[in-house]
């Protein structure tokens, strides 16, 4: 059976949060199709991973029998988020936009395992090919056409790293003005919130349920 990696990183539980909520529908659907599969989950709001140090870092371009202690105990930290994206089957990311980019809870876990050699720059790397959906939530509105298309850091740089870096096949999920409900200057603009949420749900639901079933064949 096939193995989820499940990441989340809004600040905001379940019940106020526009990515988890798209997130778990995804997941559920996943779920539905794979019960005895397998789902990895970090939650890296309640549980953030290390911001990668001096010795995570120097270690990822030295030989192990080479490191010295303290590089040996980063990396097998590293070592150990790295391998949950090699296994992952398919990869699934909650990633809100604070501040016109992603939170740097998950900034620090793409540190970790974007690695020159290995999951980076490889072409033996295990992580290349694995289909990855992020769903990326933002207040208002950014897409091409907008007032703020310019202030885009988030799809731009996901983009980035984890399709021309990490060679992913990336897709996103974008809700957005998820602040519509709660801005009175934004009241207008809360039918495109709502259009726009369920959108995104029955997109996260379909998503999965064609993953699924593609890598059950």
């Amino acid at each position: 059976m096939a193995t989820l990696l499940h990441i989340d990183s809004s600040v905001f539980p379940a019940a106020a949060s526009a990515s988890r909520a798209v997130t778990d529908a995804f997941r559920k659907a996943w779920e539905e199709q794979h019960p005895e599969g397998t789902v990895i989950y970090r939650d890296l709001a309640a549980d953030p991973v290390p911001h990668i140090t001096a010795d995570s870092h120097t270690a990822g371009f030295a030989a192990p029998d080479t490191h010295t202690p303290g590089q040996a105990e980063a990396f097998a930290e590293r070592v150990k988020f790295i391998e949950e994206l090699e296994n992952a089957d398919a990869v699934l990311i909650g990633a809100p936009m604070y501040n016109y980019t992603i939170p740097s809870t998950l900034k620090a876990w793409l540190d970790h395992v974007v690695l020159i050699g290995r999951t980076a720059m490889a072409e033996d790397s295990k992580t290349k090919g694995t289909p990855v959906t992020v769903v990326a939530s933002r207040g208002g509105s950014y897409a091409p056409g907008t007032p703020r298309e310019g202030y885009e850091y988030v799809q731009n740089y996901l983009e980035a790293i984890l399709s021309d870096t990490l060679g992913l096949e990336l897709e996103f999920i974008v809700p957005e003005l998820t602040m519509a409900p709660h801005n009175p200057a934004m009241a207008e603009l809360v039918p495109l919130f709502e259009a726009s949420r369920s959108k995104a749900l029955d997109d996260a639901a379909t998503k999965a349920k064609e993953l699924a079933q593609r890598l059950a064949g």
